[in-house]
C-alpha cells in the first residue's frame, strides 16, 4: 500500500514512546502527552523512563512533540497508548481512554483511523471509547472514521524485546481497516505481525496474556508457602522440577506492575458484567495481593525467634520498583511490604539506586535513602538489581539480624529464608 501516514501517538511513558520513536524514523509522527515537563524533557533528548535511548531519539527525524491536540489535526492515524489502571475497589477505571478519545474525537475527520493499544476487556474499544469519539468528532462509525486495536507487549527494562522485535497483534473494524492498520505496523515491526479476526479477539488475547502469568505466578507462590511449612527450600525444587522439557519456569515473588497485577481485573469486570463469577483468576489475584503481607509477616516471625525486639527495629528494604534494572515504579507491590513492616512499628528505610526518589515521594509518601548506614535488625532483599549482587550485606547487618530474600538473589547461606 502507498499510503502516506501522518500518526499522532496519544500518551508518551512507557509504551507510546517507543512507538513513536520506531514510527518517528520513517514516518511523520506528532507525540501527544498532557505533561509539559514530559514533552520539555524528550524536546532536550532524554527519556527518564530509560525505555528509549537518546541515540533512539536523535534518530527519529520525523518525530515532533507537543501538548497541544491541535498539532494532531493533520493527522490520519491515531494510536491511544493511555494507561488504564484500577481504582481503589480493584475495578478498571477507563478515565484516561475516555479523554484520550475525546481528544482524538475533537480533532478526527472522515478516512481517518484510530488505533488503541491500552490494555482492556473485550468490547471495551467499540463500546466505551467509540460513542466518544461519534460524540466529540460528529461523525460515523465505520462510515466516516474506524478503529483498530493492536494490544501493547512492551516489557520496561527489557532491551533484548524490544517493541520491533515483539510480534504485533493487529485487528480493525472492518477486513480494509484491519489490512491497513496491519500494513502501518509492518512499517516498523520486524518480528512480524498477526492479524485476529476482530478487535474483541484482539483484546481478548492481550488481557488473558498477563492473566495467564498471574495465575502461574500464583501457584508457584502458594508452593512457596507450602514448602516454608514443609522446611523445604522452593528455589531448589523448582531447579530440580524445571530439568523436565515442557515444565513451565515461574518463580515466586510480589505481582506489580502496570500488566500483571492490573489485567486480570479487566477480564474479571467483564465476566461479571455478563453474569459469569470467574474462580480462578481471581484466587490467584487475591494470592498475589497478598504476598507483601507475608513477607512481612515471615520477617517479623524471624526476628521474634532470634530475640530482636520489633518495635523500633531499623529494616532495611533494598529495592521499590516493581521489577530489577528498571526505575518503573507503578503498581509496586514493595509497598505492601513497607506498609505492614511499619504497622509493626518499625522504622523501615528503603534504598533504591533505579528509583526516581521524586517520583516515589510523590506516589508512595516515602523519602528513599541516598545508601544504607549503620547496622539494620532485618533486611529485606525486594527487588534483584544488579547493584544488589555485588552489595556486601553482612557489613550492615546488626549481629543475627533476619535476611529475607524474596528474590532468591543472594546465597542461600546468607539468607534466613527465601521465597
Amino acid at each position: 500500500m502507498n499510503e502516506t501516514y501522518k500518526i499522532g501517538v496519544i500518551g508518551l511513558g512507557y509504551v507510546g514512546l517507543p512507538l513513536a520513536v520506531e514510527f518517528g524514523k520513517i514516518h511523520d509522527v506528532v507525540g501527544f502527552d498532557i505533561n509539559q515537563e514530559r514533552i520539555k524533557e524528550l524536546e532536550a533528548g532524554h527519556d527518564r523512563t530509560l525505555e528509549t535511548s537518546d541515540e533512539d531519539l536523535a534518530a527519529a527525524v520525523h518525530l515532533k512533540y507537543t501538548t497541544s491536540p491541535d498539532a494532531l489535526k493533520n493527522c490520519n492515524y491515531y494510536i491511544v497508548t493511555v494507561p488504564t489502571p484500577i481504582d481503589k475497589n480493584k475495578r478498571p477505571d477507563l478515565t484516561p481512554l475516555i479523554k484520550a478519545s475525546e481528544t482524538v474525537g475533537k480533532v478526527l475527520k472522515k478516512g481517518d483511523i484510530v488505533i488503541y493499544e491500552s490494555t482492556v476487556y473485550p468490547g471495551a474499544t467499540e463500546e466505551d471509547c467509540v460513542p466518544v469519539l461519534e460524540k466529540f468528532s460528529g461523525l460515523k462509525y465505520n462510515s466516516d472514521f474506524y478503529c483498530g486495536y493492536s494490544p501493547e507487549r512492551i516489557n520496561p527494562g527489557d532491551k533484548v524485546h524490544t517493541v520491533t522485535k515483539i510480534m504485533k497483534v493487529t485487528s480493525g473494524s472492518t477486513p480494509e481497516v484491519a489490512g491497513k492498520v496491519d500494513a502501518l505496523y509492518k512499517t516498523i515491526i520486524k518480528a512480524g505481525t498477526y492479524m485476529a479476526s476482530s478487535i474483541k479477539v484482539a483484546e481478548a488475547a492481550k488481557v488473558i496474556e498477563n492473566s495467564q502469568r498471574d495465575i502461574n505466578i500464583a501457584f508457584v507462590n502458594e508452593l512457596a508457602m507450602i514448602f516454608n511449612k514443609a522446611g523445604i527450600d522452593t528455589q531448589e525444587v523448582l531447579a530440580a522440577a524445571g530439568t523436565k522439557w515442557n515444565f513451565l519456569k515461574f518463580t515466586p515473588g510480589l505481582v506489580g506492575g502496570h500488566c500483571i497485577g492490573v489485567d486480570p481485573y479487566y477480564l474479571t469486570h467483564k465476566a461479571q458484567e455478563l453474569g459469569y463469577n470467574p474462580e480462578i483468576i481471581l484466587a490467584g489475584r487475591r494470592l498475589n495481593d497478598n504476598m507483601g503481607f507475608y513477607v512481612a509477616n515471615r520477617t517479623i516471625k524471624l526476628m521474634i525467634k532470634k530475640g530482636i525486639p520489633v518495635a523500633d527495629s531499623r529494616i532495611l528494604v533494598l529495592g521499590i520498583t516493581f521489577k530489577e534494572n528498571c526505575p518503573d515504579i507503578r503498581n509496586s507491590r514493595v509497598i505492601d511490604v513497607i506498609e505492614e513492616l511499619k504497622d509493626f512499628s518499625c522504622k523501615v528505610e528503603v534504598y533504591d539506586p533505579w528509583a526516581s526518589p521524586e517520583e516515589v515521594k510523590h506516589e508512595y509518601g516515602i523519602d528513599l535513602i541516598e545508601k544504607p548506614s549503620g547496622k539494620y535488625d532485618a533486611i529485606v532483599l525486594a527487588v534483584s538489581h544488579n547493584e544488589f549482587k555485588t552489595m556486601d550485606i553482612a557489613k550492615i547487618k546488626n549481629g543475627s539480624a533476619v535476611i529475607y530474600d524474596i528474590k532468591g538473589l543472594l546465597d542461600k547461606n546468607l539468607a534466613d529464608e527465601r521465597l
